[in-house]
């Protein structure tokens, strides 16, 4: 990697990292503060939605994104036609929730549900003509613009969210939320971003960044079907409320997993692109990559697990201790997600989209059939089964990796041996320490994350794990380019 494109990446690094905890943490403050208003009922009939929305948002990306960061020579018909076929689709998108309401109301039995799907189907549309700037911004690696514009939209939407639920407008405090921050979110950025339109629609640039795209439309579709199948199956066969108990379980995970993988993805990929014909050094970054994500990452969803119950009594009150029953195993589901997200990534890096979408169908039936053997027992049953499954993709995910770049399952596990490991010995300390301290929530959850991070971080340097180099070298990197 030339030390200009390393400056870069680690520029980038930086700033996504921030845009993720600013904008994520103060998502997840504000739920948090809304949480303690609203009921697990309120956000379980917004989550009984949320499917047919993120669905649609797949199918209005349509992989153009994806498609625009990796070519190399995009030109401004490229970027006009992906936004033009983004708009296009998004308004055709909504027409057909709106006209597709009062049945999704039916199917869950929920009334309100039709004015709240017409409301929050808006959302695709506003998402729809941001996406190619957000690609853009990526494909340059950066993310100073994007950090300012999700923080300020996000802290605005907060604001306006949580006086809306301690005045009493419940389910409709969430939705006035969402809405107003992709909407403030699509003003900053039309306004701030250099580009807009400016060419005109090109069916043949159309069609050389669908080929690449359509395969990963499809996965996509696929994928993300599978991922919210969960939300549709347990609105409908359990209730609203536990719908709620499961979204506030997923949010917690989420926050550390989804948005160290988010970090990762944004940034490597376009990187990675640019070295896409050296398997060489593929290999050698990839597998830094991959160490660094695991060690980083393990520690903190296992900790997570392990002082679930004293941080949900603490931060959202006795109505929702079911969430700490449900959060440990999502952890143990959730913690591989950033490795599943980087094997992914190399297929897309190689040009191998039809590979990629390959994977997702063998993956998603795999899942469908684990779902239909735990649904009959019962929630818990159905979480661990996404733990199950979780590896099963783990070791289909990187079959391809090996065929590659020659890192496949072995390799990879090798490599993240050391971090899973100690990651585990810590969480089993700390879950005893927690449980069998006679001290308050809040004494108890601050004992326990010193205690992890003690713990976590003296055996690593003790046994002088080769990530901390790679931090060692990263934080170099980041003081060069600071001067």
């Amino acid at each position: 990697m030339s030390e200009s494109l390393q400056k870069k990446t680690v520029k980038g690094l930086a700033w996504s990292l921030l845009e993720r905890l600013s904008v994520q943490g103060t998502q997840f403050v504000v739920m948090v503060i809304m949480a303690r208003i609203l009921s697990p009922r309120d956000y379980g009939l917004v989550g009984m939605i949320a499917v047919f929305t993120v669905i649609s948002q797949v199918v209005v990306d349509g992989g153009m994104s994806q498609a625009l960061i990796r070519k190399q020579e995009r030109t401004e018909t490229d970027n006009t036609t992906a936004f033009t076929y983004n708009m296009t689709v998004g308004v055709l998108i909504y027409l057909i929730l709106f006209f597709c309401a009062p049945l999704i109301a039916n199917f869950y039995g929920e009334p309100q549900l039709v004015l709240m799907t017409r409301l929050l189907g808006l959302n695709i549309v506003l998402n729809a003509c941001m996406m190619v700037q957000k690609a853009l911004l990526m494909a340059k690696i950066n993310f100073r613009l994007l950090t300012i514009t999700a923080f300020l939209s996000t802290l605005l939407s907060g604001i306006v969210g949580i006086a809306m639920a301690y005045v009493g407008y419940g389910v409709w405090s969430i939705v006035a939320q969402q809405m107003l921050s992709l909407l403030a979110n699509a003003m900053l950025l039309w306004g701030l971003s250099e580009w807009h339109p400016k060419k005109h629609f090109s069916w043949a640039s159309f069609k050389g960044l669908f080929s690449f795209g359509s395969n990963l439309l499809i996965s996509g579709i696929i994928s993300t079907i599978y991922s919210n199948l969960f939300s549709i199956l347990i609105g409908k066969k359990f209730t609203a409320t536990t719908l709620g108990y499961y979204t506030r379980a997923l949010q917690f995970t989420n926050f550390p997993s989804a948005q160290l993988s988010s970090v990762v993805q944004r940034v490597t990929y376009p990187v990675l692109c640019q070295m896409q014909d050296d398997d060489k050094q593929l290999r050698r970054i990839y597998r830094l990559i991959v160490c660094t994500a695991g060690f980083l990452l393990f520690p903190l969803m296992t900790g997570l697990g392990a002082v679930s119950k004293p941080l949900i009594l603490l931060l959202l009150k006795e109505q929702w201790i079911f969430v700490a029953t449900i959060l440990p195993i999502l952890c143990l589901n959730l913690m591989w997600y950033p490795i599943h997200v980087l094997n992914l990534n190399m297929l897309q890096v190689k040009g191998r989209s039809d590979l990629y979408l390959r994977v997702e169908i063998i993956k998603r039936v795999l899942g469908l059939l684990m779902i239909v053997i735990t649904l009959p027992h019962g929630i818990l049953a159905m979480c661990w089964g996404t733990v199950a499954i979780s590896i099963i993709g783990l070791v289909i995910n990187t079959y391809y990796t090996g065929k590659l770049i020659k890192v496949g399952f072995f390799v990879q596990m090798r490599d993240l041996l050391p971090s899973f490991m100690l990651s585990i010995t810590m969480a089993v300390c700390v879950y005893f320490v927690v449980n069998w301290m006679p001290l308050g929530n809040a004494m108890k959850l601050v004992t326990g994350v010193i205690a992890g991070i003690l713990l976590y971080c003296s055996v690593a340097y003790v046994l002088r794990f080769k990530e901390i180099r790679y931090l060692r070298e990263l934080k170099k990197y980041v003081t060069i380019g600071k001067k």
